[in-house]
This record gives structure tokens, sequence and C-alpha cells, in this order.
């Protein structure tokens, strides 16, 4: 049984994210999987440009708490494109453990609320 990586716990939020973007009628026009590199989604949906931010959160970190100075510059960037930006804080835990990190051998539980737009 091996722990998750960054870059592994990154791309389960990824994938969690997607799915809904997918399931709710967004467009994908560019997709970044690299930690660090902000967006995460540029979207189309309804001509209304997006840029989404995901974040992995493990347990006992809060899901909906995010880095007010880095969505802020990500927003400046939006609004050039007179895009929306928003944030998608995955919160992710071991399904046996909370206190333990997650592994390939543990399920998880999820605690996502979906999209925030960042005003």
């Amino acid at each position: 049984m091996s722990k998750l990586t960054e870059q592994e716990l990154h791309q389960l939020a990824m994938n969690i994210v997607g799915e809904e973007l997918k399931k709710n009628g967004f467009e994908f026009l560019a997709v970044n999987s690299k930690l660090k590199k902000n967006p995460q989604f540029v979207e189309l949906k309804e001509k209304q440009l997006h840029f989404v931010v995901v974040r992995a959160i493990t347990y006992p970190k809060s899901p909906n708490d995010y880095d007010e100075q880095l969505l802020s510059k990500v927003k400046n960037h939006a609004e050039k494109f007179d895009a929306k930006t928003h944030f998608a804080g995955v919160g992710l835990a071991n399904s046996k453990d909370y206190d333990q990190p997650l592994d390939t051998e543990s399920g998880y539980v999820l605690n996502y609320q979906g999209l925030t737009l960042i005003e």
C-alpha cells in the first residue's frame, strides 16, 4: 500500500471536478493538470468563458478555504478574457481513518460542494 502523491491527489480532484463540469454542460477548451499551473480548466458554457482553479484538500483542512491572493491573480487574468473565475476545493480523506493519508488501498471520503464563483 503506497501513499498517494501530491500529483495523484491533484489528478483525483481534477477528475472529480471534470466529471461535474461535463455533466453540467461545460465545453473543455484547455486542461492543465500540472501542479501549481493555474487555472486547471478553461471552459465555455453558453458563450461565457470560465477559468476553474482546482485544489485537492486533505482532511482536516476545509475544502472551502482558498488562497485569496492566488485566486485574485487568476481573476485578474480571467477578466482580460471576459471570463468568470471559479474555485473547486475537493476535500479528500482516507475512508478507513480520516487521520491517515490517502493511499492506493483505502477508499476515500469526498467533501465537494461544487464550484465557488470568485467575485
